[in-house]
This record gives C-alpha cells, sequence and structure tokens, in this order.
C-alpha cells in the first residue's frame, strides 16, 4: 500500500537536493534574516557537529527532521536545551513529543525556542559633538513556537512535519517627523515557516538515508526591507559501524553524515560521531566543513532508566573561532 508514496516521495526528495545543490554557487547574493532558527541549542547534537538528519532524537528531532519522532518509543518526552551563545547571547529551546495509542494515531510534538540578546544602548545620529545621541536601552529578544507530527509508513519509512510561529523583536526606531518631533516605531516582524523530512532504513543493519528541509517560508519585512527565512536543504546517511562486527556487542559506534545547501551561505558538511558504552555513557565528536569560524565539536552523556522513567543529561563544547567556545547542557525526560 504505501510502496508507491514512498517511491514517489523519495524521487521528489532526490530532485529537490539534486536541483538545489546543482544551482548553488560558492557565493551567496540572497541574504537571509531570523538566523537563530539555524543555531543549534541541543548539546547531543552539538556534540555530533549538527549531522542529524537521519538520527532519531526523540522529541529533539523537531529542531533536525521531524521523522525522526516518529518510533520514539516513550509515551511522553520532554527535553530542555540550554546554549550559552557567541556575545552572551542566551539560545535556549524546549520539546515534547507524545505517542497516543502505542503509536498508532503517530507522534504528536511541540516545540519552543527562545533568545535573550541582552541590553543594547539605543542611539541616533545627531549635530553634536559625538556625532549621535542615547536613547532607551531595549532589549531584542526572539521566540519560536511549533507543533509537529511524525509518523513511520511502514516498519523502514518515516516522515514528519514541523509548522512553526517565529517573531522577532528588534527594539524601536526613532523617526524624526518635524525638526522638533520624533515618533517611536517599534521593530518586530512574524513569519509562518514549514519543516518537512523523511527517514528511510534500509534493511542492511542500521543504515539509513534522510533528508530535510526547513524553515520554508514567504517573504517577510521590517518595515519596508523585505527578507528571507533560512531555508536549508539536508541530505543525510548514518549508521552503527559495530553493526558490521559478526557479533552482537554492549556498544555502538553511530557515524552520521550530512550534506547541507543553505539559502545564504555556501554548501557545507557535517560530520557526527558517537561512541556508546553500555546503553549508559556517551562521547561524541563531530567536525564542520568549509565553515570559517567552526570546526570540531565534543560532547559527552549519560542516560538511564529506573523504572518507567528514562532520564539523560549531556554536555558539548564547540570552539566558535574568535568568539571563544560554546557550552550547550540539555537535560531528558521520558515517561
Amino acid at each position: 500500500m504505501y510502496k508507491p508514496i514512498i517511491t514517489r516521495l523519495l524521487i521528489i526528495m532526490m530532485i529537490l537536493a539534486s536541483g538545489s545543490y546543482l544551482t548553488g554557487q560558492n557565493k551567496k547574493l540572497g541574504q537571509t534574516g531570523f538566523q537563530f532558527l539555524s543555531v543549534t541549542s541541543d548539546a547531543r547534537a552539538a556534540g555530533m557537529g549538527g549531522a542529524m538528519t537521519t538520527v532519531e532524537a526523540y522529541s529533539a528531532s523537531l529542531f533536525f527532521n521531524p521523522a525522526g519522532m516518529a518510533r520514539v518509543p516513550n509515551l511522553l518526552d520532554v527535553r530542555f536545551n540550554q546554549n550559552e551563545w557567541i556575545a552572551d547571547i542566551m539560545h535556549n529551546s524546549f520539546s515534547l513529543s507524545f505517542r497516543p495509542g502505542g503509536g498508532e494515531y503517530g507522534v504528536f510534538g511541540l516545540s519552543l525556542l527562545s533568545v535573550d540578546y541582552g541590553d543594547i544602548q539605543g542611539t541616533m545620529v545627531a549635530e553634536n559633538e559625538q556625532g549621535y545621541v542615547e536613547t532607551e536601552t531595549f532589549t531584542p529578544s526572539a521566540l519560536a513556537v511549533g507543533i509537529g507530527y511524525a509518523r513511520a509508513l511502514t516498519d523502514k519509512f518515516s516522515v514528519g512535519a514541523h509548522l512553526k510561529s517565529a517573531h522577532q523583536s528588534l527594539g524601536k526606531s526613532v523617526i524624526p517627523v518635524t525638526d522638533t518631533t520624533n515618533t517611536l516605531i517599534k521593530n518586530l516582524a512574524r513569519a509562518t515557516a514549514f519543516d518537512f523530512g523523511t527517514i528511510y532504513f534500509t534493511g542492511f543493519k542500521s543504515l539509513a538515508f534522510g533528508m530535510s528541509v526547513r524553515n520554508f517560508s514567504d517573504e517577510i519585512k521590517f518595515e519596508s526591507e523585505g527578507f528571507q527565512l533560512p531555508l536549508t536543504f539536508r541530505i543525510g546517511v548514518s549508521m552503527d559501524v559495530l553493526d558490521l562486527l559478526p557479533e552482537k556487542t554492549f556498544q555502538s559506534l553511530l557515524v552520521s553524515l550530512d550534506a547541507v545547501h543553505p539559502r545564504s551561505y555556501p554548501e557545507y558538511v557535517d560530520l557526527g560521531m558517537e561512541y556508546t558504552l553500555a546503553g549508559m555513557f556517551a562521547v561524541r565528536s563531530g567536525y564542520l566543513f568549509n565553515r570559517e569560524e567552526q570546526g570540531l565539536t565534543v560532547g559527552v552523556g549519560v542516560q538511564k532508566r529506573l523504572k518507567n522513567i528514562f532520564f539523560a543529561v549531556d554536555y558539548s563544547s564547540s570552539p566558535f573561532g574568535v568568539f571563544g567556545n560554546i557550552q550547550r547542557l540539555s537535560l531528558q525526560f521520558s515517561l
């Protein structure tokens, strides 16, 4: 029943991916806004270099490939992520998945992403010795709230979608009306964005292929200036390479590779690895190729099931050139 659907989706996936790469150039002319939608808050994902397109990450899959949520084994999963981003920016996220009826109706998800840019002193051009005067201190912020749905159409093929509403506030602008009067205009922008993804398990060991399209949206504006959201195409492959051993072990070594085509940056590749011992302790590393300030990433994690409750703690550190190291911490609870 699902085979013709799967075949068509795979063909569409390959056409979208190949078309985006064939038309891509090393230097992009188009610029995008709402870049906070492209920043990774999740510590596990960051430790693996962001190569998460085919990695099933419970409710956190909403931020990478919503299809990765389709086979979550728990009724309820909750994950909190804290990211100490560059320039003291706090980039935090939350995700939740709900699997009613043992997965008979698919998996429903909820996501929340918030950004605190700190306080910024406003200024305005003026004819004085400094050339400006100070206006009010403002606090820029960003917020995205989304709902998602994922379903395993067969034991090998999963699909998922994520609809989100994103908002960004950049304070107020002082607009001269006359020589003696001014007016204040709030710099607010809102957009509705859509994510879509698929994952296909080949049947050969744990080998999986997948794709995702993130931040598909109409053009939005700040006042009269229009811009696009950071639309991104990803194609990924992953496998637990220890599955190739003749005997099953109590260890795993997940290797994941993503090829990425963003709207406003050169194409790049993310490589990630996760070594897990006895299903409890994880060590991660990744590398971001063709990125100016980013490269090697590292991370660790601990996970444990106590009776009916599963919990995990993950940490990662990612060098970011002149900005120093980016620290991320994630907490997960599942029932």
